[in-house]
């Protein structure tokens, strides 16, 4: 019997048609779903893109039943912009809404993760599994140890996100030596709540699945938010050290490399 899966490809997009139907699929999510824009979007095309495109690796997951000519074809996409690459380059896209200035010094192998969405008729099934599955294999060959970037709450109504906010700044706090810190220009305090009254439930319902996913990996975050209005998000930074995740998801990078 044919597998569920047989039909997935996942690639690092080499070719123009895969860069603009990943940059379709963005548009589709960022501008469409929620609302944001971008000084270099393409409206008329409906591409969402910037200056780091021909820079990052696009990680793709391709749906081989859907139309390559139509751009249809990528169903989820993540952005992957190694350390050494981002420094030839001169930033890191998180630099516009963090100081990185003490995991820049750390002298750890990092990657930034970045612009990553899964097309909505594929969200909740298989897609983010593999899409993750790829990645630790990416983060295997580059030998990467802390993978970060920013994650981000739909709006900017902060009476509303407070507990989340709270929730992630009293329990999921980077260690000093690592913590990014959000720059004044968009700086939103998160410790609104206090700890003592915070619910968990009522915390994390209101939770982004795809940061509920990064803190059961043993995921971090930077000191306080950032309000981003051109994309209607209040961001948080997320960073995962490798080599401080749990037995269980470590094992998980191992088999990889074992399987490979």
């Amino acid at each position: 019997m044919k597998s569920d899966t047989s039909y997935f490809d996942l690639r690092i997009a080499t070719s123009e048609r895969d860069l603009r139907a990943a940059q379709r699929l963005r548009y589709r999510v960022f501008i469409e779903e929620l609302g944001g824009t971008g000084a270099l979007v393409d409206h008329d095309n409906r591409l969402e893109r910037d200056e780091f495109d021909p820079v990052v690796d696009h990680l793709c997951l391709i749906d081989t039943r859907r139309s390559a000519e139509d751009l249809d074809h990528v169903v989820g996409v993540y952005r992957l912009l190694p350390g050494e690459r981002a420094r030839e380059f001169g930033r890191f896209y998180c630099d516009s809404e963090y100081d990185l200035t003490a995991l820049k010094n750390s002298g750890r192998s990092v990657l930034e993760l970045g612009r990553s969405c899964v097309d909505p008729a594929y969200r909740g099934g298989t897609g983010m599994f593999l899409l993750w599955n790829a990645l630790a294999d990416y983060v295997l060959d580059l030998g990467i140890e802390v993978l970060f970037g920013v994650a981000s709450f739909h709006g900017t109504d902060i009476a509303t996100l407070a507990p989340s906010l709270a929730w992630l700044h009293h329990h999921h706090l980077a260690p000093a030596d690592l913590r990014p810190v959000a720059r004044p220009e968009g700086h939103q305090p998160m410790d609104l709540i206090p700890a003592d009254r915070l619910e968990r439930r009522e915390a994390l319902v209101g939770m982004p699945a795809l940061i509920k996913a990064y803190l059961r990996l043993g995921g971090l975050v930077g000191d306080g938010a950032f309000i981003d209005r051109e994309f209607n998000t209040t961001d948080v930074f997320l960073l995962m050290d490798t080599k401080a995740m749990s037995d269980k998801h470590r094992k998980f990078y191992e088999s990889r490399r074992q399987g490979q």
